[in-house]
């Protein structure tokens, strides 16, 4: 059955998601930073694909990609936030202090750069257009007159909040808390590594719940023990992979070294439990920048007085 389009625009609209896929790192640097968490940010930028693929169908012509991508992530991540009720309002002044797009200043660049070293969690404790604003100029490098366009202001609303979110962000590390030491990883986790590292793989599975889901962004989900226990699959096919118990964000995560010698891991997952076995698998195997940004900490074993940190 055909789905009413021709050869062509299947081929137009598949250069444009492979075209759009690269952006993806790019996107996810500015959602997790809107929404103060790694994990968090990589579901925004899932579902901004997703709504993506959706609209394409509606379009009639073909939109400037990458504003149109933000746009949806942006919109998205407003959504989210606006649910959880931390959205704060504040009054638009001009700052016509802050410097043009075309002659960066020393001071410009310096505060680009404390932008770019801040933890990801920080810019949540920002009023969200104040982090817009600074994570889109600073981390992002975007011209000032693009930011408005973006989020339906004028420049001068921009240069004002973007004067106040550097200044709030400023106050915010200077009073940050050191990064948490290691944490000892829990029983359950504990045991799904070990039996990962010793390759038991049917033990693995004895611990899936029957309804268990499995996420991979940029693959189809999967549900249900025996289409999840082909997720075990792909890692027995590499003997060197190693996991080790560690933490993001507060999240009790698993890092996934591509073998037991490498100095960082490739990648982490994050396991969901409900009545001792696994409800959910949240795998960012295919979506490695997601480690760029995190301050992920290897978990502490009993009895050991420090742990390891990315």
């Amino acid at each position: 059955m055909s789905d009413g389009k021709t050869a062509v625009e299947r081929d137009r609209q598949e250069g444009l998601l492979a075209l759009a896929a690269a952006l993806r790192p790019e996107l996810h640097r500015y959602c997790s930073r809107l929404m103060g968490s790694v994990i968090d940010g990589e579901d925004v930028v899932q579902d901004t694909f997703a709504r993506a693929v959706l609209a394409l169908d509606e379009l009639s012509e073909v939109p400037q990609l990458r504003p149109w991508l933000f746009r949806i992530a942006h919109n998205r991540a407003l959504d989210l936030l606006r649910s959880r009720a931390i959205r704060a309002a504040e009054p638009i002044e001009a700052a016509l202090d802050i410097a043009d797009d075309t002659k960066p200043d020393p001071v410009e660049m310096l505060m680009r750069r404390q932008a770019v070293q801040t933890a990801v969690s920080r810019f949540a404790e920002l009023p969200v257009p104040q982090r817009s604003v600074v994570i889109l100029r600073d981390v992002l490098d975007e011209p000032l007159a693009d930011i408005a366009a973006l989020l339906g202001t004028t420049v001068d609303a921009v240069k004002g909040h973007l004067a106040r979110g550097r200044a709030r962000l400023r106050q915010i590390n200077a009073e940050a808390n050191p990064l948490p030491d290691a944490r000892i990883a829990s029983a359950a986790v504990v045991r799904y590594v070990n039996l990962f590292n010793q390759r038991d793989w049917d033990g693995l599975r004895a611990l899936l719940a029957d309804d268990v889901k499995l996420q991979q962004s940029m693959h189809p989900p999967r549900a249900g023990a025996s289409d999840v226990g082909m997720f075990f699959t792909i890692y027995a096919k590499g003997d060197g992979v190693w996991l080790r118990p560690a933490w993001v964000e507060g999240r009790e995560v698993i890092a996934v070294f591509q073998d037991r010698t490498a100095a960082k891991p490739h990648h982490f997952m994050w396991l969901e439990w409900r009545g001792g076995r696994i409800s959910f698998i949240r795998d960012y195997r295919y979506v490695r920048y997601i480690l760029d940004d995190a301050n992920l900490v290897l978990a502490r074993e009993t009895g050991s007085s420090s742990g390891g940190r990315r």
